[in-house]
């Protein structure tokens, strides 16, 4: 099919368009898998975190309501908890950090930068 008849094509055309493109599926997380989303405002709100991590779960962290020297005591324990779950912690936005077990894989990745 040619690109002008792309434009004008009919039903038939986009049928048999989709019957030739190959299926693509992301990989499975592990059955009962979350994402948690978390804003603490105390460093003591850490420990929920570490407890939706070791359950097998994400957690995305907010850290902008938290002090500088809060802030990087947070990550500091995250990372800890990671750590010793053999799991991932990625900075992926200002004051944004996704922590999450070994069960789940993280692929892709956030620059920092305006290129």
């Amino acid at each position: 099919m040619a690109w002008k008849d792309f434009l004008n094509g009919t039903e038939e055309d986009d049928e048999e368009y989709e019957e030739r493109q190959p299926v693509r599926t992301a990989p499975a997380a592990p059955a009962g898998t979350s994402i948690a989303l978390y804003e603490p405002s105390a460093f003591d709100e850490a420990t929920a975190i570490a407890d939706t991590i070791k359950k097998g779960n994400v957690a995305t962290v907010n850290l902008h309501r938290l002090s500088k020297d809060y802030a990087q005591r947070t990550i500091d324990f995250l990372t800890g908890v990671v750590y010793a779950l053999n799991g991932r912690i990625e900075k992926v936005g200002h004051n944004l950090i996704l922590c999450s077990p070994s069960e789940v894989k993280v692929s892709g990745r956030i620059t920092m930068n305006s290129d």
